[in-house]
């Protein structure tokens, strides 16, 4: 209870300053009497208001504190009433001069922010001529940071790079290890498997040398093993019979070793052949001589596949000569020889390229490395093909990491220790005349000898162009007639600050896309992108700001600004959020392949850039959005979308209208909806129209039954009970007070307040006038004053008011005309609207006498939609007749 009293005292103090602050700025008229005891009641006011407060915060509980603070109360309100006048004058030349205050506000705050580097800066610089000797005033360790910065730019080139395998290049490798293996396993398929008979009976050396000899040689063997089959049959057929065999044909031996018969040979020059000789007829005795024909037709068979992968390898020879497979090593593994060398020429090149073969390494240890490798997983006799493959297939598979790698050199020059340099006591920095270097600066710098100030003349270059720009604001603002208060200033102004606030503190994701959004949605699209444009021409004169920064954050508010006041919900705000999003990412990695930047080695930098400008004008989006709700009640501002929420139905003050007030309810939607439609024809604001017409009769809320709509038929109180036009006149007029009441006490903004009084303006309320009139002229002690049957005003202040002062008159008209044609409505709406021209109420709301003309036909056609005529259906004839 405590709480609400004091909150209620401190609103009727608020509330009380605020009256006779408007009443001063609207009729600009300021006192200039001052007496001394108002300037002591002024002091006293204050005093009391602190102790009230004080008293608030540390109550007693005893009767008599509670005693003592009603006094202060009462001496708090007295003293108020009696408050200096000076209070009055102050705030009058505050209003008279709230223009120029709010320029210079601006001009200051947006230089000072934006030139904050002019601010303390070095008197003697870098290349100056120094004015005097200086001499270091006492010893001390100064650290030479050019030295420093040398010895450390050396280090981190010094640093080893981090390389990587490139999984690309390894990739191509293993693919072209892959077609040669591929190769070989074709011309071995050619030949087909080896060995090609059962090692048991010929051995694998045997089998080679059977299918690779010559044909003189193959042929010399076939007719020894006929010879000796010849040979065999004699000898065992003479042990039989003892008798010579009559087509005998003797072998004989020369003493060189040579058979005789048709075509002699020494079979003992080769001791491959004698060996396959040996085995062949070692086998013969096992199988005989029928199944000796198989073998040798095997061999034969395996002889000529061998000869035609021997005609491939010739002609890939002649191809490609430095094919790998020059040589016939690759058909002399056997099938389990080959698949082990494959196997171990896949390990081998899986284990070099793991390892990673830098660029520049000597043929040396490339060569080592790879027979160390391939005497591990190779057979020996495939040793020097699978090192021949592999040598013709390895190339350098590593590359520079460059993250790694910069972190590498960053670590290495952080480990660089800083060079000091000893300075004494009386020690020359830099004598009279002399150029100061930048070893000179840093000593200077360190003993504090370099006279800071502050750069004035840049600081006034800055601010001409700063007011210079809000000119350019100014001259758009009035060609777009958008009347903007000084609190609207303000705002822009603050949200202009927040982009020149973020970058000064470094950082290039500043608050483009949230400035462009809250401008665009409050005050439209032409005030958002004309501050985006002006302080991206600023910008660049006062920060150390990329171009590519700035016109990245531009493109994000411009677009903000074009679209925000379009949308209708806040979904659709954060869709925008995103699109701004899109838009920044975008125009920076557009920017940057245009100039060539993102082929380099850094690409993926570029990307990483791009992601997070399109992450911060996201994130300023959402912060956009949450802002939007405070500012727009902290600066009473009315967008599309809070006008929208203003409008549901739902809303408290109007579902009680609804309930409480039917007739009325029915009455301001007829409204709504011929003002609707005219503000839509007339280019104005349909949605504050809207809004507002729901809400201009709330205040007939405190008496329903005052006002005929709702009454429902019922008897008119006005007649039985008041039976009096002043009283009457009263309540009427009570639901302009009354409805600005509620407004205020349910927060509505400004803008919709001002359609309560200004629908009615100061029209007379003529039914009660007369009333009193002809109680006059019966009375006549009776004096009627106009002023006390006319609404207190003011009189329609916008187009938007206006047309619903017009709506409001011409709804009960068109709801009473019956069975009349258009063109007679149309004359009953132009007689009323040319009522209030004539009665001088639209003369401030913007509208013209032709506009009065083209609202009266937008009524009827309104009426008309509403009011057309049915089909007459035809009626059904009751029965009198009763079915038996």
């Amino acid at each position: 209870m405590k709480t609400q009293r004091f909150l209620q005292s401190l609103n009727r103090q608020l509330t009380h300053w605020r009256r006779r602050y408007r009443l001063f700025s609207r009729k600009g008229k300021l006192l200039v009497a001052v007496s001394q005891k108002g300037k002591n009641s002024h002091n006293d006011a204050t005093k009391a208001i602190f102790k009230n407060i004080v008293w608030h915060l540390f109550p007693h509980n005893n009767n008599g504190g509670q005693k003592k603070r009603k006094i202060d109360l009462r001496a708090m309100t007295k003293l108020v009433k009696n408050q200096s006048r000076i209070e009055v004058i102050g705030l009058g030349w505050v209003h008279e001069k709230r223009s120029s205050l709010v320029l210079a506000i601006a001009v200051v705050s947006l230089t000072g922010v934006m030139g904050h580097r002019l601010y303390n800066q070095p008197k003697l610089k870098v290349g100056t001529l120094a004015p005097q000797t200086i001499k270091a005033p006492y010893p001390d360790k100064i650290e030479d940071q050019q030295k420093t910065a040398d010895k450390r730019k050396n280090a981190s080139k010094s640093s080893t790079p981090v390389l990587m395998v490139d999984a690309e290049i390894t990739e191509q490798i293993n693919q072209k290890l892959q077609k040669l293996l591929d190769e070989g396993n074709a011309i071995r398929n050619i030949a087909g498997s080896f060995p090609f008979y059962d090692v048991s009976v010929l051995s694998v050396s045997t089998q080679h040398y059977l299918r690779s000899c010559s044909d003189l040689e193959w042929q010399a063997l076939l007719t020894t093993i006929k010879n000796t089959t010849q040979l065999q049959q004699s000898n065992r057929f003479r042990q039989n019979t003892g008798k010579q065999p009559a087509n005998s044909n003797p072998v004989t031996k020369n003493q060189d070793g040579r058979v005789q018969g048709d075509q002699p040979i020494n079979i003992f020059a080769k001791s491959e052949l004698t060996q396959a000789l040996a085995e062949i007829l070692a086998y013969r005795v096992m199988i005989g001589e029928k199944n000796l024909s198989s073998v040798i037709d095997h061999i034969s068979q395996a002889r000529q596949a061998y000869s035609q992968a021997s005609n491939q390898l010739l002609r890939l020879n002649s191809v490609t000569p430095q094919t790998i497979y020059s040589e016939t090593v690759l058909l002399e593994l056997s099938d389990d020889e080959w698949t082990k060398t494959q196997s171990g020429i896949h390990q081998s090149a899986e284990r070099i390229l793991t390892q990673g073969i830098p660029r520049g390494l000597p043929d040396s240890i490339l060569n080592n490395a790879v027979s160390l490798h391939v005497q591990a997983f190779v057979p020996r006799n495939a040793e020097a093909l699978a090192k021949q493959i592999l040598l013709a297939i390895l190339e350098a598979n590593l590359k520079t990491d460059e993250e790694q790698s910069k972190q590498q050199a960053q670590k290495a020059a952080a480990g660089v220790t800083p060079v000091f340099i000893d300075v004494k006591r009386g020690h020359i920095i830099v004598n009279k005349g002399d150029i100061i270097t930048a070893w000179h600066f840093e000593i200077l710098e360190h003993y504090q000898l370099i006279r800071r100030e502050n750069n004035w003349w840049g600081l006034l270059k800055l601010a001409t162009l700063v007011t210079g720009a809000i000119g350019v604001f100014i001259l758009v603002e009035r060609r777009i007639k958008y009347n903007l208060r000084q609190r609207d200033r303000l705002l822009v102004l603050l949200l202009t600050l927040s982009t020149p606030g973020v970058l000064a503190f470094g950082v290039p994701y500043a608050t483009w896309g949230a400035v462009g959004l809250l401008l665009g949605s409050f005050y439209g699209p032409s005030l958002g992108v004309t501050v985006i444009v002006l302080l991206l021409f600023l910008l660049p004169f006062s920060l150390e700001i990329s171009a590519i920064t700035l016109l990245t954050g531009a493109v994000g508010g411009i677009l903000g600004s074009c679209a925000a006041q379009r949308l209708r919900s806040r979904e659709e705000l954060a869709l925008l959020g995103v699109a701004i999003a899109v838009a920044q990412g975008g125009v920076y990695l557009i920017i940057k392949l245009l100039i060539g930047a993102a082929f380099g080695a850094a690409w993926y930098i570029v990307l990483q850039e791009a992601g997070l400008f399109a992450l911060s004008g996201l994130a300023w989006s959402i912060v956009a959005l949450g802002l939007s709700p405070y500012l727009e009640k902290l600066f009473d501002l009315v967008t599309p979308i809070r006008l929208a929420e203003l409008a549901n139905p739902n809303r408290p003050l109007l579902k009680r209208l609804a309930t409480e007030t039917p007739g009325t309810f029915q009455h301001t939607l007829s409204v709504a909806t011929l003002a609707e439609a005219a503000a839509k024809q007339l280019g104005c604001n349909v949605e504050l129209v809207r809004a507002g017409t729901l809400y201009h009769d709330i205040g007939k809320m405190h008496d329903p039954l005052g006002f005929i709509e709702n009454q429902m038929g019922g008897p008119n109180k006005h007649e039985t009970e008041i039976k009096d036009p002043w009283k009457s006149a009263d309540i009427i007029k009570k639901h302009v007070s009354e409805g600005l009441v509620m407004a205020r006490k349910h927060l509505l903004p400004t803008a919709i307040q001002a359609f309560i009084p200004e629908h009615q303006g100061t029209m007379l309320i003529a039914y009660f006038y007369h009333q009193a009139e002809q109680m006059a002229q019966a009375d006549p002690s009776i004096i009627v004053n106009e002023a006390d049957f006319r609404y207190a005003g003011p009189i329609p202040q916008s187009r938007e008011t206006g047309i619903v002062m017009l709506a409001d008159a011409c709804e009960a008209a068109l709801r009473s005309l019956k069975d009349v044609n258009p063109e007679q409505a149309l004359t009953v709406l132009n007689n009323i609207l040319r009522a209030r021209w004539q009665d001088n109420q639209l003369i401030d709301s913007g509208l013209t006498r032709e506009e009065m003309s083209q609202i009266a036909e937008i009524f009827v056609e309104v009426w008309q939609q509403f009011h057309h005529k049915r089909i007459a259906y035809p009626k059904l004839k009751a029965q009198n007749k009763v079915n038996s």
